[in-house]
Formats: C-alpha cells, structure tokens, sequence
C-alpha cells in the first residue's frame, strides 16, 4: 500500500452531473485509510493560486451526492502550460505557470491529485505527471468522448434531460405537423444525440461522425407524410455538418494556445431553417444547451461517480499512478495516461478534437449505429 497523507482533487472543463458524487466517493475512501483531501477551488486556477480546501470534515462537502454542480468549481478554457495573465496595465499575456504548479503541490504536501475532466483534461494530468507530479484521472464529460473507458460520468444524466426534451417535442409536433428539432451537445461525438435519439423515438439523428445529406433526411420526412405521419422530430448534435460544409460557430474567442477557442451553435437552427424551406412545413429549434450540464445527476450516475471515485482513491493507495480510472466491460479499471493520450504528445498542448487526439468517437459498426438503422432512424447519409 501507498504511503499517503494528502491527496488533491482539481476540475477542469464544463461542469457535469456526478462531480460532487465522485468527490463525495474519494473523500470517504480516503477517510476510512486516514488520509486527508483537499479540494483546488476553480481547478486550474486555484492550482496556480494555490487556493485550496479540507475537505474532510468541512459541512460544505456534506450531503452532497445529489447535487449538480462542483462545491470546488471548475476552471473552464485554462491552460496552465500557457496560462492568461493580466498584468497591471491591463496588457494581456500568456506564461508557462506548470512549475508555479508543480512547486505549489509541493509545498502543500499532496501526494497525489486526482484530475476529474475530459480528454483534454487527462492531457493536462500526463503533461503534470512527467513533470513528477503523481496523479490519477477520472473521465469526466456529457459528451462521452473520453478515450479508454465504456462510458463517462455524467452522460447517463445528459441523455436522460435530451430524452425527456425529446418526449416533450413530440407532443407539439404532433399537435401541429411541424418538424421539431432538438440541438444537443456534442462537439466531435455524438453519443448524446444518437442515446437520446433512440430513447426518444426520434425519426433522424445527426452526428459530427457522419457528414450528412439533407435530401436524406427530406426523403425520410416525406417518406413519413406518405403513411400519415405529418410531424418529424429531429436529434442535431452542435459539431453536425453538412457534407462539404463545415460547423456552425456560434463565436470565437481568444484564450491562448491549447484551449478551445471557437464555441459552437447554431446547427439545430440551421437544419430546421433549411428543411422549412424545403418541405414547406413549419419547422421549429430547441437547443438544450447548459439544461444538459446542470442538476441532479440520475441514480445511474450516481452509482457510476461512487464506483469511479472509490476506485481512484483505491487506485492511489496501491501507488498505481499516471493512470485514468476506467470502466472496460462492466469492470473497473486502470489505464496508463500515456495510452489515453495517444499521439498527442506535445507537453502544453492541451486541447482535444485534433488529429492527435484520441477521442472516444462513435465507430460506424458500433451497436448503436446498427440499432438506430434497424429502427429506421435516419443518420442522414
């Protein structure tokens, strides 16, 4: 077993239902084995400001499971190996803060920090680990997107808000012939649309796994008014794009080198803009945006965050290191860094979506896919 005095929790990335489960899952592990838990406030940002907190014991991280958000916040688009510093005079630049960082966790005795995030938060995790800093990641995102593991926390809950949307639409759908579609998250994966999609009973899904076709999904609507269905209900995922086209960017902003710096939106409307035209038909947009992100996390992922924290905690006091927590086949795991992380091997360059990444993306011969064509859903190609 792992000598162990103070471990460090740290969020990085969009919030997601689950978080206050999985630290809730790492503070009581590591409180039955004697060892203390701090947590980084606004993660990246209270580990370059070394503002953090004891968890254990505090009434904050008390009665928590149920709760949506993060009682130590997230930092959102921060890079600590090219960190945004104001200076007095108001000018902009951006500095290499890793070893304010790594001497920051040093001094503060933490043995090991457990990084909650996504793809490009693991990254950041490898980066700090050959920096001699021990950390263990735990896969969080809505998106589903993370390299290595069957599933992430939080989608279960994303699916579950999308789904009930879904149910809600088809009401007015229905009421009045309309075509109704639903934009969800999922900038480079479509899980969330194509889950949802299937729960719903949606008649289309669009993927950015799959460049799609309008006249497709025209074919599809007809095809339904020709049996006497005169409403369509559509699942649009925000990274969808037209074949040839490219995604709907809603803005830009500048936030440095290893962030994402375009925000996406827009891809539902367009799609409901364009078949409107088309078909003649009335066409209307929801896009559910943060309604996905926030709230009470399901039972399921309730469940999944408690395995996932206890199992890092269980991670660390065996001194396995360097490792995501994973789940592969219905069984918990752990996965080397250096394997989550793939080809992206430059140290800094933390931003997921590249060519170099390893994302978890929806495969072409996946059981879904499969199932979602068996069904007669529409994936518009």
């Amino acid at each position: 077993m792992s000598e162990l005095k103070r471990i460090g929790i740290l969020i990085n990335g969009g919030d997601a239902p689950g978080l206050n489960a999985v630290i809730r899952a790492i503070i009581k592990t590591a409180r039955v084995h004697g060892v203390e838990s701090y947590g980084f406030i606004e993660g990246f940002k209270g580990l370059v400001e070394n503002n953090y907190m004891l968890l254990e014991g505090n009434p904050v991280a008390s009665g928590i499971i149920q709760k949506g958000g993060a009682i130590i916040k997230s930092s959102l688009n921060t890079n600590v190996f090219n960190y945004k510093v104001v200076n007095e005079d108001g000018t902009v630049e951006y500095k290499d803060l890793s070893d304010v960082c790594v001497q920051n966790l040093k001094d503060d005795g933490i043995d090991c920090l457990f990084m909650l995030g996504g793809d490009s938060t693991q990254k950041a995790a490898r980066d700090l680990s050959l920096k001699g800093i021990k950390v263990i990641g735990v896969p969080k995102t809505i998106d589903n997107d993370v390299a290595c593991t069957d599933v992430t926390f939080g989608f279960n809950t994303a699916v579950s808000v999308a789904t009930d949307a879904l149910d809600r639409l088809h009401t007015t759908a229905e009421t009045h012939n309309r075509i109704m579609t639903l934009e969800v998250m999922g900038r480079y994966a479509g899980w969330i649309a194509l889950e949802s999609a299937i729960a719903g009973g949606a008649d289309v899904a669009l993927l950015p796994e799959i460049p799609y076709d309008l006249d497709k999904v025209v074919e599809t609507i007809n095809d339904r008014k020709k049996r006497g269905k005169n409403f369509s209900v559509i699942v649009v995922s925000e990274g969808a794009y037209p074949k040839g086209g490219s995604f709907c960017i809603k803005d830009k902003r500048e936030g440095g080198a290893g962030v994402i710096n375009v925000q996406l939106g827009g891809a539902g409307e367009s799609v409901a803009k364009a078949l409107e035209e088309i078909t003649g038909m009335t066409a209307r947009n929801t896009t559910l945006g943060y309604m996905q992100r926030g709230g009470t996390p399901t039972a399921t992922d309730r469940v999944l965050c408690t395995k996932y924290g206890a199992k890092a905690m269980e991670l660390a006091l065996e001194g396995k290191f360097n490792v995501l927590t994973v789940l592969k086949d219905g069984k918990l795991n752990s996965i080397p860094l250096e394997e989550v992380v793939g080809n992206n091997k430059e140290i800094g360059a933390v931003e997921g979506g590249t060519e170099e990444s390893n994302m978890r993306t929806i495969k072409m011969d996946d059981d879904l896919i499969k199932t979602a064509r068996d069904i007669g859903i529409c994936l518009g190609d």
